[in-house]
């Protein structure tokens, strides 16, 4: 079994202001986003400058934290804006929506289109394989935060967590038991797979011109069903609970229609009469 490191989760104190490592990962995934977006910016053939990779990334940001943040409160958070409305805006003790994200940055991109004028596929399309980088960077920050943790496990990378900064896990142990049972360490389950195993797929598929809808439909389609999985380890936010037949969460609820939507965006770009002999260009 594994123990859970001592991280702590400010990587820089100088006088009052403190930087926090979840915060620096979210830094690691814009600027990832922007190198691999400038790579395949110049690309022959590509139809994007440099220039219009730089506005879609700072678009993207707002919509990020904008969204991401709103959307955890509504989710999962809305008795903590009850109980205080400044909650809102506390971004550095973690509380990011992935769904909320996800409706923040479609956003920003239908205003990017629509300043520059483009298809509002070319670009999500172009946008889609540069996503993962900033999934894995988050799924780490929630590690070193120490939330978003598993169920009970024998596995041997199972991981025991102290019972001084966790007590929920060791509510049933002994007094004085200082390591909690090994649990699933879910957070990592998603680096890899949304992250990681994500980013492959979607890198490799977009590498050759696709008909336009079909990368956005495979990075919902793909997220949606790994998220979906990965759901079943780990533990549900304790005031929500599972929400139906003893197993179904809220991250699973809100992933359902991006799994339907993204199999629709895929049927509709490999349909007959869309002409799939000529790939869109992006």
């Amino acid at each position: 079994m594994l123990t859970y490191p001592d991280i702590d989760p400010v990587a820089l104190s100088i006088g009052p202001l403190k930087v926090h490592w979840y915060g620096l990962m979210y830094l690691v995934g814009f600027a990832l986003a922007w190198i691999l977006g400038r790579w395949r910016a110049a690309r022959p053939g590509s139809g994007w400058s440099g220039e219009a990779v730089d506005d879609l990334i700072f678009y993207c940001v707002i919509g990020t934290i904008v969204g991401g943040r709103l959307g955890y409160m509504l989710f999962y958070g809305f008795d903590q804006i009850l109980a205080n409305p400044l909650n809102l805006f506390k971004v550095w003790e973690g509380g990011m929506s992935f769904h909320g994200g996800l409706i923040g940055v479609l956003a920003a991109v239908l205003l990017f289109a629509r300043r520059h004028r483009m298809h509002f596929f070319r670009v999500a399309d172009f946008l889609a394989p540069l996503v993962p980088p900033g999934l894995f960077a988050g799924r780490i920050g929630n590690f070193i935060n120490g939330e978003l943790w598993g169920h009970r496990t024998q596995a041997p990378w199972g991981v025991r967590l102290p019972c001084q900064e966790f007590p929920s896990h060791c509510r049933d142990q002994d007094p004085g038991t200082l390591w909690s049972p090994p649990v699933h360490a879910s957070q990592l389950y998603e680096a890899a797979l949304e992250g990681l195993a994500l980013f492959v797929i979607l890198w490799l598929f977009s590498s050759r011109p696709r008909p336009l809808m079909a990368v956005s439909g495979l990075f919902l389609l793909g997220y949606g069903t790994l998220r979906f999985l990965v759901e079943f380890v780990r533990v549900p936010d304790a005031h929500l609970g599972y929400l139906a037949f003893g197993w179904l969460t809220m991250g699973q609820l809100l992933t359902l229609p991006m799994m339907l939507f993204g199999a629709l965006l895929l049927a509709l770009a490999y349909r007959p009469e869309s002409g799939r002999g000529h790939p869109a260009k992006r």
